[in-house]
């Protein structure tokens, strides 16, 4: 997607790093380019207000639900594992041990 006009920041990349932009993950300087660009360019700012609005419903409808507590528990100890520089099992945190 592009407005056919030039910008300093092409349209391609602004649409490549939309959800980092949109997650607040990316430096201050390129936050800056893109709220330049969406000034300039309203098909790129019409698409960022699209995926805006569909990030708050997701948040709104799905938002909720809570993570089972042993699932949470595997997770961060595999993050720890990982942290720590120790092997990690390649089996599914998710899994549950079979019986005997």
């Amino acid at each position: 997607m592009s407005c056919g006009e030039p910008h300093e920041t092409d349209c391609s990349e602004v649409l490549d790093h939309l959800y980092e932009f949109l997650d607040h993950e990316m430096p201050d300087a390129d936050c800056t380019k893109f709220e330049v660009h969406f000034e300039e360019c309203s098909p790129c700012l019409e698409k960022y207000g699209l995926e805006q609005a569909v990030k708050k419903l997701v948040k709104r409808c799905c938002g909720q639900d809570d993570v089972p507590t042993d699932l949470r528990a595997k997770v961060m100890g595999r993050i720890d594992l990982i942290r720590s520089g120790q092997v990690v099992p390649e089996h599914d945190v998710t899994a549950t041990p079979q019986e005997s």
